[in-house]
């Protein structure tokens, strides 16, 4: 089924990358439990919806970053716009939620993290993650990226954790650390869909194929490296190039790349500004609801 078929099972699911992720899962378990027996006795639990969380990030992580859908975003630009919507816009804001907050607490408590608190800034984070995704898909860059394995591991972790400190502000795991009121949260919001619409426009509007690894069989070769192992140039022996694999010309393939991106973009906004305002809203009617401290004597 879309051209999987052709590949083996290694490449398919990266068994290394699968063994990395569920020690990570045993890790959680670890420090939410006998860690924190030990450690922080007085902590509460992590609840059965963090720890499912947890598990449903990193699998999505895992799907989209070492699984079938990483190979499948080297074949079709529209899978390889799913993978950075779930990477970057879905799994940062279920990690941060399903920790609980005194391991964020533990992990940042050395005074040496302070050196870095600019980063932590929400105008700092907000630029520092729309810039990088949106410098990242300026052809020539996503090309090169795409095309230097190392370069390609740096700059994809440099975005996560920019990623990480954008969604910070708005799903703040430690309350004492919330820099931003409920409306403040909603504004903000609001300012990274307005920031990352200019990327996803350039995408959907753009008439010709701005992609090289999508439609030069060199250039996707090369960028195939990343997924298969022995000589990728072997694919081009088996396959015309990227246009095998693809249902649709690149053009339409790049479109609805950057509609999915746009459209993944919105719903995760709209979700998080729907929860944000039920929230506000609740607060302020409970705060309106309270009875005078000070009532008039008859």
């Amino acid at each position: 089924m879309l051209g999987l078929e052709y590949f083996s099972f290694e490449e398919l699911w990266n068994p290394i990358f699968l063994f990395a992720v569920a020690a990570v899962i045993i890790g959680y378990y670890y420090v939410i439990g006998p860690w924190r027996e030990k450690h922080a006795p007085g902590e509460a639990r992590a609840t059965k919806l963090q720890q499912t969380m947890f598990i449903g990030a990193a699998l999505l992580f895992y799907l989209v970053q070492g699984g079938p859908l990483n190979l499948l975003g080297h074949l079709m630009f529209t899978f390889h716009m799913v993978n950075m919507s779930v990477s970057y816009l879905i799994v940062p804001p279920m990690l941060l939620l399903s920790v609980p907050g005194f391991v964020w607490r533990k992990a940042f408590s050395s005074p040496w993290w302070r050196k870095l608190r600019l980063l932590t800034n929400p105008i700092v984070a907000l630029l520092l993650f729309n810039v990088m995704f949106s410098v990242y898909h300026v052809p020539a860059v996503h090309d090169y990226v795409m095309t230097h394995y190392t370069i390609h591991r740096i700059y994809y972790l440099l975005l996560l954790v920019a990623a990480i400190l954008m969604w910070w502000q708005i799903a703040c795991p430690v309350p004492e650390w919330n820099r931003l009121t409920d409306l403040k949260k909603m504004a903000y919001v609001f300012a990274n869909g307005v920031l990352l619409t200019p990327a996803c426009a350039l995408i959907i509007f753009a008439s010709n194929p701005m992609y090289a690894i999508y439609n030069d069989p060199d250039v996707w070769v090369k960028a195939m490296g990343y997924c298969v192992s022995g000589d990728p140039s072997r694919l081009l022996e088996q396959f015309e190039g990227p246009q095998f694999f693809n249902l649709m010309k690149p053009v339409e393939d790049q479109q609805l790349g950057g509609i999915v991106m746009k459209l993944v973009q919105e719903l995760m906004y709209g979700i998080i500004l729907a929860y944000i305002f039920l929230h506000w809203f609740r607060k302020e009617h409970t705060e309106d609801d309270m009875p005078n401290s000070n009532p008039k004597t008859a």
